[in-house]
C-alpha cells in the first residue's frame, strides 16, 4: 500500500469511529488534514490493541501488542519510510512535517497502564498518566496546526480535555476496573468535584490560546473548548454525583453549546473589543 492510500485508511479510520473529531478535522485547512488523519490512525491501533478486539487477550499480551505497535512505527521513521497499511501516513508526516513524534513512545507508556486493572492514589500520579495519555497528544497538535512553539500550552489543553473525560466517563471506567479519579473509593462527589476544579484550571491556564491561530483552526479550538467546559458545568448541576445520572451531554445541549463558541469572540484577533 502506498503512502496515499495510507492515508485514505487513516482518514476512514477517523470518519468511522470517531466521527466528532472528523467533523472538527475537516473544518481545518486543507493541508493539515491528512498529518491529523495520520496521528489518529497510530491512536486508533493502540486503542484497539487495549479496548477493542484486543480487550479479550491477557494483560502481558496487549502490552506485548502495543510494543510492536511502536516498534513498527520506530522502524519507519528510522528508515524513512514503511509499507504498513496505516503507519504510513505517520512516518510520511513526521518526517515531512518535522513532527516531535518520540512523544509518542510516553503515549505508550500510558496505554501499557490501561492494559491492566487501574488504580490511580493521588494527583501527581495522575498528572504523569495524563502527560502521557493527552499532553503527548498537544504537543505532536502543536506543529500540525502551524504552532511549534505553542506545544506546552497545547499540552496544557490536552490535560484538561482528558481530565474532563474522566470526569465524565466514571461509571463507564469502573466496568472495566479503572479509577483514574484519586479517591473515588472513599466518596465520589468529593473526588469529583476536585477534579472539576483541576480541570477548570487547565482551562484556564489556556485562556486565549484560540486566539492565536488562524481563523480555521480558532473556530474548531473554540468549539471543542466550549462543549468540553459545558460538561463540566453539567457535572456541577449534578452536585458532582455522576454515578446518578449521567454527565454527557444532551444533543440540545451539544448544539446550544457550538452555537455560543462560533459567535463571534470579542477582543479576538479581527473582532473589535467593546469599550
Amino acid at each position: 500500500m502506498g503512502v496515499s492510500a495510507s492515508y485514505e485508511l487513516c482518514r476512514r479510520m477517523q470518519r468511522r469511529h470517531d466521527p466528532t473529531f472528523y467533523w472538527a478535522t475537516r473544518r481545518l485547512p486543507r493541508e493539515q488534514r491528512p498529518a491529523v488523519h495520520a496521528l489518529y490512525g497510530f491512536l486508533r491501533g493502540a486503542d484497539e490493541i487495549v479496548d477493542g478486539a484486543g480487550l479479550a487477550l491477557p494483560p502481558a499480551a496487549r502490552r506485548a501488542a502495543l510494543d510492536r505497535w511502536q516498534a513498527t512505527l520506530d522502524r519507519g521513521l528510522a528508515a524513512g519510510g514503511t509499507d504498513h497499511p496505516v503507519l504510513a501516513a505517520l512516518v510520511d508526516a513526521g518526517l515531512r512535517r518535522e513532527l516531535p513524534l518520540g512523544q509518542l513512545s510516553v503515549y505508550m507508556e500510558s496505554m501499557r497502564m490501561d492494559c491492566g486493572p487501574v488504580r490511580i492514589d493521588d494527583d501527581p500520579s495522575l498528572d504523569r498518566y495524563m502527560n502521557g495519555s493527552a499532553a503527548t497528544v498537544g504537543r505532536i497538535m502543536a506543529p500540525i496546526l502551524g504552532a511549534p512553539d505553542l506545544q506546552e500550552r497545547f499540552a496544557r489543553l490536552g490535560v484538561a480535555f482528558q481530565l474532563t473525560n474522566f470526569i465524565r466517563d466514571v461509571p463507564e471506567d469502573l466496568l472495566l476496573d479503572r479509577r483514574y479519579l484519586p479517591g473515588l473509593d472513599a466518596d465520589v462527589p468529593a473526588a469529583v468535584a476536585h477534579q472539576v476544579a483541576r480541570a477548570r484550571a487547565a482551562f484556564a491556564a489556556t485562556e486565549g490560546l484560540h486566539d492565536e491561530m488562524p481563523g480555521a483552526v480558532r473556530r474548531g479550538m473554540r468549539l471543542a473548548r466550549a462543549i468540553y467546559e459545558r460538561v463540566l458545568d453539567r457535572v456541577e448541576a449534578l452536585d458532582f454525583d455522576v454515578l446518578q445520572r449521567p454527565a454527557a451531554l444532551r444533543p440540545w445541549e451539544l448544539v446550544e453549546a457550538a452555537g455560543v463558541a462560533l459567535l463571534p469572540a470579542r477582543g479576538a484577533r479581527g473582532v473589535p473589543a467593546s469599550r
